[in-house]
């Protein structure tokens, strides 16, 4: 279905400034990009206090420039209301826009593709847990990824790195070396009442093809099946994870001896060991492990946003 509403559109922009490398385009040149599009734009920074009280205005399109968590922190706010999403990436990972294949494309070739692109139902998970009911878009897991988070983002070699290419590509690195000292999990699963438990070394639950540094996990998602996809790397299999992630550079696809379920739900115990929600880390600095095993379920809200993808040229 292609996004055809009126022939000048009302954009909402909201960019976060601090994301991607120097030499992006600054948000007075994305809006200058719309405007020359013939639609009208309304311009929001995400690092103000009450940004998101502008998605209330009146808008056919919202159009958010930055990363992962910049377009994850807009969707949330936006379920259900049918109001197409716009990305134009300009973050470090870009795991969401990696899968809906716009990363290749610049911001003003975007615009330009916005009147004849299609609208995709895009599918949002549901974690409920400790920290209450939150939606994610890319995907909850535990393991290595989960526990190398905090130490990767310590690390001055990424946060230095001149482009955004350059910190993935150092954060797996990273990851791998992570991984070999990695003590496994002991994980009670289950999903759509099949009983997956195991020792992992690395298990993700996902909503998207790509997560943390462009792991890419799940390459058979299709965003509006309303399906989780989930990929558990048990203890025995720490060594093919270690070559995968030394060959990510590659192109490779995720091995077909290390699999992917499916299914609508997937119920966890957890027992206070270290889980991540997109891009944030549970249990957080004040919070106390449980003294008995709590549940934690994830299942899907299917196709509650709409993302607006151009045609290829």
């Amino acid at each position: 279905m292609s996004y055809t509403a009126s022939a000048v559109v009302r954009v909402t922009l909201i960019h976060n400034a601090d994301a991607g490398d120097d030499d992006k385009l600054t948000p007075e040149q994305l809006a200058a990009a719309i405007e020359q599009a013939g639609h009208e734009v309304r311009t929001q920074s995400i690092q103000e206090d009450g940004w998101s009280e502008v998605l209330a205005q009146p808008a056919e399109l919202v159009a958010v420039a930055g990363g992962d968590g910049t377009v994850g922190e807009v969707a949330r706010r936006l379920v259900g209301k049918q109001i197409p999403i716009a990305v134009m990436p300009l973050g470090t990972a870009n795991n969401i826009a990696k899968s809906l294949g716009l990363v290749e494309r610049d911001a003003c070739r975007l615009v330009a593709g916005w009147p004849s692109a299609a609208r995709l139902a895009f599918d949002l998970g549901i974690a409920t847990g400790p920290w209450g009911r939150r939606h994610f878009i890319e995907g909850v897991g535990v393991g290595v990824f989960t526990q190398a988070m905090p130490w990767i983002t310590r690390r001055e070699s990424i946060a230095g790195a001149r482009s955004g290419e350059m910190r993935v590509a150092d954060a797996l690195r990273q990851l791998r070396e992570h991984l070999h000292g990695v003590v496994p999990l002991q994980l009670n699963a289950v999903l759509d009442g099949r009983d997956i438990a195991g020792r992992y070394v690395l298990f993700e639950v996902l909503n998207t093809r790509y997560v943390g540094p462009n792991l890419f996990l799940a390459p058979d998602v299709a965003h509006g099946e309303g399906l989780l996809h989930v990929v558990g790397v048990t203890e025995d299999q720490r060594e093919e994870l270690a070559a995968y992630l030394a060959d990510w550079q590659d192109g490779k696809t995720w091995p077909a001896e290390l699999g992917v379920h499916t299914g609508r739900r997937m119920e966890l115990e957890w027992t206070g060991y270290p889980v991540h929600l997109d891009d944030a880390s549970w249990p957080q600095e004040n919070d106390l492990a449980p003294t008995s095993p709590v549940a934690i379920e994830l299942t899907i809200e299917r196709a509650a946003l709409q993302f607006l993808v151009p045609r290829r040229d």
